[in-house]
């Protein structure tokens, strides 16, 4: 795991006083794809929540570090800016602002520069249709009537489009059919490049098959208990969680 790039360091959050994450360390380089696995409650949206700045998550000890720089005391909007991205696993649907609007405006916003109309129509089309969506999708309200697998697609094309350092995908495969997984998917892989790394949390083994990640990690009581790779979401599939409990958390 490469040096330096993205780096959480004996992270430890509370919600409501009580602690969530007791000590998380994580390594990501460059280019690099890493799977967060674990039961339900062992902390991994609290994990996703906390590394995008959201203020309800109270960080009591350690360190979120992107290319050396501390992320810890930056809000959520200064970390998009940084070079963060997180995909909801239930995104907003927000009325009034068309897909195309606000995707324009973010842009603007997390790259600093103005982005000219005719441009941006172009590189939305195209990622659009990268993702299959029809381009119809651009005039409509933000994810306003979007089933849950539109809803993940224009989370994938948000991530495309403001095209971040790193991006955090908090189970974005959850209730997609195979073939949304698969489009889902080609979409994360094409993102991803030398320069760029995922952080996918995820229940399924499906998705892992098309991402072919470097690094499987497995979350549980507020800690990464162990680390392998697929022979790891192999173990998962075949004993389940609570083997892995037994195994690895003393």
């Amino acid at each position: 795991m490469g040096e330096h790039f993205f780096n959480i360091n004996n992270l430890k959050v509370n919600i409501d006083d009580k602690e969530i994450l007791k000590g998380v360390n994580l390594e990501v380089g460059k280019g690099e794809t890493h799977i967060i696995m674990g039961p339900n409650g062992s902390g991994k949206s609290t994990l996703a929540y906390t590394l995008m700045g959201h203020p309800l998550y109270k960080v009591t000890n350690g360190e979120i570090n992107l290319e050396g720089e501390s992320l810890k005391d930056l809000s959520a909007d200064k970390r998009a800016i940084k070079g963060m991205f997180l995909s909801f696993q239930y995104p907003e649907e927000v009325d009034g602002v068309t897909v195309e609007e606000f995707l324009r405006t973010a842009k603007t916003k997390t790259w600093g520069e103005m982005q000219r109309i005719l441009p941006f129509k172009k590189l939305l089309k195209e990622k659009m249709e990268a993702l299959e969506m029809d381009e119809s999708y651009a005039t409509r309200y933000l994810n306003l009537g979007f089933s849950g697998g539109e809803k993940k697609k224009n989370e994938i094309l948000q991530m495309s489009i403001l095209e971040p350092k790193i991006a955090i995908l908090d189970e974005t495969d959850s209730g997609l059919d195979v073939d949304a997984i698969r489009i889902v998917a080609q979409g994360v892989k094409k993102f991803k490049d030398k320069e760029r790394s995922i952080v996918v949390i995820t229940h399924y083994n499906k998705l892992l098959e098309y991402l072919a990640p470097d690094y499987i990690h497995i979350l549980m009581d507020g800690k990464i208990i162990k680390t392998g790779g697929m022979e790891l979401a192999k173990e998962i599939d075949e004993n389940g969680y609570e083997e892995i409990r037994k195994k690895y958390l003393k």
